[in-house]
């Protein structure tokens, strides 16, 4: 009875009831997409000559130059030459016209750059665009009739669904590689406007620049990124970023974007605390830029935004990109928390240009949180960019292993408030800290170069 009852328990195997992995429902059937969508992507190659540096100056043993040797040298081995860089990477078609979606760091600096068609022609091809903020770039082939591909939405994307790489990785032409969007959204440091879709489709070298598609054949993102530690973990532009640049990228060469002159900072749980926020979203201000629309609209360091033009502000990262997609000149409505009440200001954007960021220094006193401050001199004072009538104190040292040098409080910065309230020398310091308990949140509005920030930690 035992033995029949073992054998009976041997042989109920979960699994055996379910259907064959090969004729599940849902899963895709890759490959009469792929073959539709190959004759659209191309393989980019680009060559680039580059100084070859002489032999060093030939010194005697003394140090001194020898002329005869030096000539000697140069007779048999030659002065300067200049020798030809190659590399390789992926695009694809994207009109009738021969138009040509890419990676800007494929063709940078190239002095040639050659297309190859899935049909091995190869055409020459000019860059007509290029934009170093989300490297992206625009080339065109003098040729009609080839295979474009459709353009997808990338906002419509959703975590999970199985995407389809494709390209030329390591010189390995036409090569597909299948699966699924791990992510959306991801800030890699790659740039001001990161919005990554992160995927586990294969991607490696010699795939940028290549196309990543949905399983009904539309574009949905550029493969761009991969970790260089890590394994099966690749990363997009998202096809909608490139679709608002390409008509910028292919009439003008380059992309204008809007300006609205504010510093903002991640809103971490110990500063929306010492906000008095319940949630951890929006984008903190923490500085604005003299003479911007920022600051003539009124917003404010230590504003919160919320909602920029009608869309929801949920992280910092969020709203460079809305910015930067509006067009100059428009004016927009911008949601900010600020004393715990809402308020809504108006500001009309202007074109970007790059900005420039830039660093800086008697009684010492107000010791506490880990950290020494002294007052600032009027001649200090001038060095730093301050006006005379402005107040701060400048933070002398942090104790290594504080709270404070933790959250990146750095000597040399200048503290100008505390919790909100302002402090003017070394000794207000002292009485605004002594005020606050154990385990109570502490919030500096710091000046750190030309820049203001917030950084917040618990006593």
């Amino acid at each position: 009875m035992r033995e029949t009852e073992a054998v009976d328990y041997y042989h109920q195997d979960p699994i055996a009831d379910l259907a064959p992995v090969s004729i599940l429902p849902g899963l895709p059937d890759l490959a009469g997409m792929v073959e539709r969508v190959k004759p659209c992507v191309v393989n980019i190659s680009t060559t680039k000559k580059v100084k070859q540096q002489p032999l060093p100056r030939f010194r005697s043993p003394l140090g001194k130059r020898d002329p005869f040797f030096e000539d000697f040298f140069e007779r048999f081995y030659g002065g300067p030459t200049k020798r030809e860089r190659k590399s390789l990477g992926s695009g694809f078609v994207i009109n009738e016209k021969g138009h040509i979606l890419t990676n800007r760091h494929v063709i940078a600096g190239a002095d040639v750059v050659t297309v190859r068609t899935s049909k091995d022609k190869k055409l020459e091809a000019k860059v007509i665009g290029e934009d170093d903020k989300t490297d992206i770039a625009v080339l065109k082939v003098k040729t009609n009739g080839l295979p474009y591909c459709s353009l997808g939405n990338s906002e419509a994307l959703r975590v999970g669904e199985w995407v389809v790489a494709l390209g030329n990785p390591f010189g390995l032409e036409s090569t597909v590689t299948a699966g699924i969007v791990s992510a959306k959204g991801r800030v890699i440091g790659a740039g001001p406007y990161d919005d990554f879709i992160q995927t586990d489709a294969s991607i490696n070298p010699g795939n940028s620049g290549g196309p990543l598609f949905d399983l009904s054949g539309r574009v949905i993102g550029i493969n761009t990124a991969i970790v260089a530690s890590g394994q099966g973990i690749g990363f997009a532009i998202p096809i909608n970023l490139a679709k608002n640049l390409i008509p910028q990228l292919i009439t003008k060469g380059k992309v204008t974007r809007g300006w609205l002159g504010v510093g903002i900072q991640d809103m971490t749980e110990e500063l929306a605390n010492s906000f008095g926020l319940s949630e951890l979203r929006g984008a903190l201000v923490a500085t604005t830029f003299p003479g911007s629309p920022a600051e003539k609209g009124g917003l404010k360091a230590g504003d919160v935004i919320i909602e920029y033009d009608g869309h929801k502000i949920e992280d910092s990262h969020e709203l460079p990109a809305a910015v930067a997609r509006t067009p100059i000149g428009q004016q927009v409505r911008v949601k900010v928390l600020r004393d715990g009440k809402t308020k809504e200001l108006v500001m009309k954007i202007v074109e970007r240009k790059d900005e420039i960021v830039s660093g800086a220094l008697p009684t010492e006193g107000g010791e506490g949180l880990g950290v020494s401050v002294r007052d600032i001199s009027p001649e200090e004072k001038r060095e730093l960019g301050l006006s005379p009538q402005q107040g701060g104190v400048y933070i002398a040292r942090v104790e290594p292993g504080s709270s404070a040098a933790r959250t990146d409080v750095r000597p040399g910065d200048v503290l100008l408030s505390v919790n909100g309230q302002k402090v003017r020398n070394a000794a207000e310091y002292g009485k605004v800290i002594g005020k606050i308990r154990e385990g109570k949140i502490v919030r500096f509005f710091i000046r750190r170069g030309n820049m203001t920030i917030f950084l917040a930690f618990s006593r």
